[in-house]
């Protein structure tokens, strides 16, 4: 049985609104509803200052839409707006004391290195690496699929989830069509192409079905594909994360125990500037950065063999060494590379011995290096 629309707002009338007065759906603050194979996706509006207060009635929405028959899962998020929507005229909370300032956990005695206080391990999963830029267009995708693929190709069992989710890329960019199954109806099975586990949202939408979402549903799907997904064992888990340094960049990045991060940017001053940018954010949650990537470095003429530096040269890799960060490597602008992605079927999957699979394959070797330099456990040093 299939759930609509009307069915999920039918269901939520039972929740009454903040301060118990009406309902959620009379008083205007849920959200577009956006089914996809049984998951039911929609946001609750409340003030920004109560935000807090009224997690109780976000979670009593989400228990109701999951006990509906036919819904296989559900993410809800609180969204907030401090002028419009009516909400100013809902009672103001009670005067609270302050919140007494928190200071961080330590790292329990004993913990494995590589551990980060306060993000929960995903089970099964080794390690996690987030394939970052500070803008969009520079190939993001491209590097964090060949990546997967050339760590795929050194021995290692890989995941790749697509977080990007206003453009997700991997269906296309792997070949991959048709909707993913849930296990006992409670969590997606990924899908698979060239030895990868997958998981996007693009395989839960059209392709060109807009995804017009507020900044904390964005951040609860993208939690649901992350822990609510059945990826086995795997050494390492890909992830194409959205471009930039907004909330949802920056509270994946708090949240989610990553291994490290790989910046991607082309040569040119105005992508180094946002690529630095999206450096900074990772170094002040506390992720290691394992290196940029100079994505479209260089073309070389097919007719001719010259080399073109269309957008400048060297640039990465002197904002590398100016950050004190690993160069990873330089991949030209080239025909086939395109090509390649376009058809699904990525270069160091079709051309595996070519040598643009072999500069993805130093890639992957120099981000391996990194981790595992990442993790070594500092040495106690003993004064006699």
């Amino acid at each position: 049985m299939s759930v609509t629309k009307q069915a999920v707002l039918e269901k939520l009338r039972s929740i009454k609104g903040p301060d118990f007065e009406g309902d959620i759906v009379s008083l205007g603050l849920v959200s577009e509803i956006f089914v996809a194979d049984g998951k039911v996706f929609f946001s609750i509006t409340v003030p920004a200052e109560r935000a807090q207060q009224l997690e109780p009635l976000r979670a009593a929405a989400e228990r109701a839409v999951k006990a509906m028959q036919g819904v296989n899962g559900a993410v809800v998020a609180l969204t907030a707006e401090r002028k419009g929507g009516g909400m100013e005229r809902a009672p103001a909370p009670r005067p609270a004391p302050p919140p007494q300032a928190q200071r961080p956990a330590a790292a329990p005695q004993g913990a494995p290195a590589g551990r980060q206080p306060g993000k929960r391990e995903v089970p099964g999963i080794g390690a996690i690496i987030a394939v970052a830029s500070g803008k969009g267009g520079v190939g993001k995708s491209t590097t964090a699929v060949n990546l997967a693929l050339a760590l795929k190709a050194a021995g290692k069992r890989v995941g790749l989830l697509d977080a990007d989710i206003y453009g997700p890329s991997m269906p296309r960019l792997l070949g991959i069509s048709g909707k993913p199954e849930t296990v006992d109806g409670k969590i997606l099975k990924p899908m698979e192409k060239y030895g990868l586990k997958v998981m996007s949202i693009g395989f839960l939408v059209e392709e060109e079905t807009p995804m017009i979402w507020r900044g904390p549903m964005v951040v609860s799907a993208l939690t649901q594909m992350l822990r609510e997904v059945a990826w086995g064992e795997l050494d390492i888990l890909v992830v194409d994360m959205p471009p930039g340094t907004g909330d949802a960049q920056l509270t994946m990045a708090q949240q989610v125990p990553l291994a490290g991060a790989v910046i991607v940017s082309t040569p040119q001053d105005l992508a180094l500037i946002d690529a630095r940018k999206g450096l900074n954010m990772f170094r002040r949650v506390d992720v290691p950065v394992l290196g940029i990537v100079e994505n479209m470095s260089y073309f070389i003429a097919p007719d001719t063999g010259k080399r073109y530096d269309i957008f400048g040269h060297g640039g990465a890799e002197a904002e590398a060494g100016r950050l004190g960060v690993r160069f990873l490597g330089a991949v030209p602008l080239e025909m086939a590379i395109r090509e390649t992605s376009d058809a699904g079927a990525p270069v160091v999957a079709s051309e595996p011995d070519g040598p643009h699979a072999e500069k993805y394959r130093a890639i992957a070797e120099a981000v391996l290096a990194g981790m595992s330099a990442e993790t070594q456990p500092v040495p106690d040093i003993v004064y006699e």
